[in-house]
């Protein structure tokens, strides 16, 4: 079994990503963000899955902010029909602005203006829900020839994590592709792409020998689970391209990515920090109690509250749900 990096000491998101004077190859980052968030209907029938509330952000606020941390000013999100709700939150809302400046509330006024000022934000529709890697292909024009970083919409860092500058670096030093790792219960694997893999002399660092998409137990080449960030070698966008539909009928970036590896080289980092996977029901409510609970201005009286509200939960039980209402 592969060592994963070894855990550090959390640092908060807008610490400065290199040393001062050093500049990375990689500028551009591409954001996902077309699904129809079926897990989620009814609540996505008019609002893009990515726009769900954690806590008092929007889940893709979060992704773009990791980003912005890891150096990259220049995000591109790939959207669809009817997410037109997220060109408008990184946009500038002047009316909203102004009252809020009428009023002289600078905290609220701030938190509005913050998302348009995270990077050069674009948008580019996907026209067709034809997969990932269609997605990523999308992306063509816009990145060129150069090295880009992927991130999911769904799939959150913690923000004291610094899993994407990690795999920045990586890329710096190996070319090539880089993609993010967890090692997942042998029951989870089906639900993601699972990587082979041979030990590298880095800690925490794995050579990528090939990648299959979503497979059973059985099949799986390992127990390590491909989490939604990348960082991409522009030759993927040429094997996207000759990538024929693989599972569910798309383009899989996985399938690409295992044709990279066979030609090409693909690193892995070993993650096993905090990520919260925001397209699961189960998940994204777990994802806004943790978020909540390490906040310093809500922590301190939602853990209060949390504590109380699960040691009434055994005896609520056993009368059928009756009880005092516990005010949220």
């Amino acid at each position: 079994m592969i060592t994963p990096h070894t855990p550090h000491t959390p640092t908060p998101a807008s610490a400065p990503a290199r040393t001062a004077g050093t500049t990375r190859s990689v500028r551009k980052a591409v954001v996902p963000a077309a699904g129809l968030g079926t897990r989620f209907l009814p609540a996505t029938k008019a609002t893009p899955k990515e726009m769900l509330p954690v806590v008092d952000k929007p889940a893709i606020q979060y992704v773009v902010e990791e980003a912005a941390a890891a150096g990259l000013d220049d995000v591109l999100m790939v959207t669809g029909r009817h997410k037109r709700a997220i060109e408008d939150h990184f946009d500038n809302a002047f009316e909203l602005e102004q009252a809020l400046a009428a009023k002289g509330d600078a905290v609220r006024l701030d938190a509005v203006r913050d998302p348009a000022r995270l990077a050069n934000i674009h948008h580019i529709r996907q026209g067709e829900p034809l997969g990932l890697g269609h997605a990523v292909l999308c992306a063509r024009r816009h990145v060129g020839d150069e090295p880009f970083a992927v991130l999911l919409g769904d799939d959150l860092i913690d923000p004291r994590e610094t899993l994407l500058s990690r795999m920045l670096d990586i890329r710096d030093r190996h070319t090539g592709s880089v993609v993010a790792l967890m090692e997942v219960p042998p029951e989870q694997v089906h639900l993601y792409g699972c990587a082979a893999v041979e030990p590298t002399a880095e800690d925490g660092v794995v050579r990528v020998t090939g990648l299959v998409e979503k497979p059973s137990p059985e099949n799986a080449p390992s127990r390590y689970a491909v989490i939604g960030r990348y960082v991409l070698d522009p030759a993927v966008f040429t094997t996207l391209e000759h990538t024929p539909p693989g599972r569910g009928g798309e383009i899989q970036l996985t399938d690409a990515l295992h044709q990279l590896a066979t030609t090409d080289t693909v690193h892995g980092v070993v993650f096993d920090g905090l990520r919260y996977d925001t397209g699961d029901k189960a998940d994204y409510l777990r994802t806004v109690v943790r978020l909540a609970c390490a906040r310093d201005d809500l922590g301190p009286e939602f853990t209060a509250w949390l504590k109380e509200f699960v040691a009434g939960l055994g005896s609520r039980n056993e009368r059928g749900g009756a009880g005092r209402r516990l005010v949220a």
